[in-house]
């Protein structure tokens, strides 16, 4: 348990911090989510469209340091990839 005053400080600002970062994550799994539906439906347009909006806010998850840019990177890779595939 955290005695000093900064340790309880610190509990309570990683504790708002950590549900900013949820929201976050959170986010960008749904724009994901969108693109792989539309690439199970097979409609390739469908796919392009949310792969468009799912990649700025896969990189903002990357600037707000909720992803690494490796990560972010082979994500947009792999969709892009798999709707290049659709035909």
């Amino acid at each position: 348990m955290a005695n000093s005053l900064q340790a309880k400080k610190r509990i309570r600002s990683n504790d708002r911090r950590a549900a900013v970062n949820k929201s976050r994550v959170s986010r960008i799994r749904t724009f994901v989510r969108k693109v792989e539906d539309a690439i199970k439906l097979g409609d390739k347009a469908v796919a392009n469209e949310a792969l468009k909006e799912a990649q700025p806010e896969i990189m903002r998850g990357v600037t707000k340091g909720v992803l690494r840019k490796e990560t972010a990177s082979r994500k947009v890779s792999r969709l892009s990839r798999t709707i290049k595939a659709l035909g």
